[in-house]
């Protein structure tokens, strides 16, 4: 196994830079996912990890080895698609298999060199593959007898199989509907926490990463925002971009400006803000971020309302609202009686409230 490091990876194509001045450290054993929106550079730096995408500048180790040079072949790693790209003329067993045959692989207590494995070895491997993802009742079957959950399972043993030094997954789950993601989210952590290789995880969504990640990198316009636990992105975003990217509801942003005693003056009111002492000075033209499970509905609440719409979850109620200029969106545990053009009072707890910058967007404090 082996960690992952980019040290100032650009990738370029032409005039358009794809991916910008990447810093990042894969640490041995994570399960990194690297989170952004369509077009924000996270599957070209999965790619570049592949050796798919050349690096144009700066350098880019697996383990202690710089790889910038070295054939995709030739860096030990494994790599899952979103589409699933099964042999439909092989069966499962022979799909998992596919890879032991073209590759030579170094054998646990053997000091000759790497070598193609016999066939009593890929037989091995293969059987551990198969047990490991709940494969062996279906090894004669062909993809084609297979659900799409099952499928990717079989692509994800295809990848195990070759034992490698690093995972790689690129929106792996896309094609499944809701209740096969959620089964496989648990699946693939199970398989991390069993194997321990290192895996580094591209999507879009949000939840895959709140729920898989040992740690998130946040990228947007090809540039890395923030790195950290889910816990720690989600309490403490650095920028209003992944305040908002991170969330279901997102967070609530509204344009204000900070007033008397840490108090910030938003259109439709006020919310008491942290105290950041001289951090913020009187009249700061800054952006005000509240989660919707932090908004409350209160009678002599300081900021002004009119109820939108009503969401019943069943386990809980999503209330949209408007203040001034601002659509902004409140949680509250089981149902809720408000009727649709109301006007209600919210309030916010100071130290729930994030403060960033009105131009740079950079978190203040």
């Amino acid at each position: 196994m082996a960690g992952v490091t980019f040290k100032g990876v650009t990738k370029r194509y032409g005039e358009t830079t794809a991916v910008e001045s990447l810093d990042l450290e894969i640490t041995d054993g994570e399960f990194m996912v690297l989170l952004g929106p369509s077009g924000c550079g996270k599957s070209t730096a999965l790619r570049m990890i592949a050796g798919l995408e050349t690096v144009t500048e700066g350098d880019l180790y697996i383990g202690d080895r710089l790889v910038n040079q070295v054939d995709p072949a030739d860096r030990d790693i494994s790599m899952v698609f979103q589409s699933y790209a099964l042999y439909p003329h092989m069966t499962v067993r022979r799909n998992i298999e596919s890879p032991l045959l073209v590759r030579t692989y170094a054998v646990d207590g053997d000091d000759r060199p790497a070598r193609k494995l016999t066939r009593e070895e890929r037989a091995e491997r293969v059987a551990d593959a198969a047990r490991v993802l709940g494969l062996e009742p279906y090894l004669d079957r062909k993809p084609a007898a297979l659900s799409g959950g099952q499928r990717q399972r079989v692509a994800l043993a295809r990848a195990f199989v070759g034992r490698p030094q690093v995972f790689l997954m690129d929106e792996p789950l896309s094609n499944l509907d809701a209740k096969l993601r959620a089964q496989t989210r648990i699946e693939l952590v199970e398989l991390h926490d069993r194997v321990g290789t290192t895996v580094v995880y591209v999507t879009h969504d949000q939840v895959e990463a709140m729920t898989m990640a040992t740690r998130v990198a946040v990228m947007s316009m090809g540039q890395l925002q923030q790195v950290g636990t889910p816990k720690e992105v989600y309490d403490r975003p650095v920028n209003a971009f992944v305040a908002q990217f991170i969330g279901t509801p997102p967070m609530n942003c509204l344009a204000g400006v900070a007033g008397a005693g840490g108090t910030v003056d938003v259109d439709g009111g006020w919310l008491a803000g942290p105290d950041l002492g001289d951090a913020v000075s009187k009249g700061r033209k800054v952006v005000v971020g509240v989660r919707p499970e932090h908004l409350a509905i209160v009678s002599n609440g300081s900021l002004r309302a009119e109820v939108r719409a009503v969401e019943w979850l069943g386990h809980e109620c999503l209330v949209f609202l408007t203040v001034g200029d601002h659509q902004v969106v409140l949680r509250e545990p089981g149902e809720v009686e408000l009727t649709v053009g109301t006007s209600v009072n919210l309030a916010a707890d100071p130290a729930e409230v994030h403060l960033f910058d009105a131009d740079t967007t950079e978190r203040i404090g």
